[in-house]
């Protein structure tokens, strides 16, 4: 299954909701005007669009998600390489590096990544 693509104003509400599921519509609309500074026809209106690309549920005004975070991360992340970096993972590497100033810490991180994949560990 494709994850649908969420937008980045949706994605600040998954997050919201991925925290607080399963919650009651009403109750979500409260949050979402608190974090988000939505109004109730805005957040109403996200949970239908999001309901209609298969991205949540709302029944019996009970709001959850039907994707999980780490499902729409992928996703992003897998667009954004492709759109910016035409996929090229050591191309996106050289511009984060050259952005962020990485920690020893982090280069081990990201060795240790590329040592597991090279052992068909990934």
């Amino acid at each position: 299954m494709n994850t649908p693509q969420i937008f980045d104003s949706e994605y600040k509400f998954c997050l919201l909701l991925w925290e607080l599921q399963p919650i009651n519509s009403t109750k979500l609309v409260a949050v979402c005007k608190e974090q988000l500074g939505w109004s109730k026809a805005t957040t109403y209106t996200v949970i239908r669009r999001l309901s209609e690309r298969g991205v949540v549920k709302n029944e019996n005004s009970i709001v959850t998600a039907l994707v999980s975070k780490e499902e729409v991360q992928k996703a992003r992340m897998e667009n954004l390489m492709e759109e910016t970096f035409q996929g090229s993972i050591p191309a996106f590497i050289a511009a984060f590096s050259r952005s962020k100033k990485l920690s020893r810490a982090e280069v081990d991180q990201l060795q240790a990544l590329i040592d597991n994949y090279e052992e068909g560990d990934a």
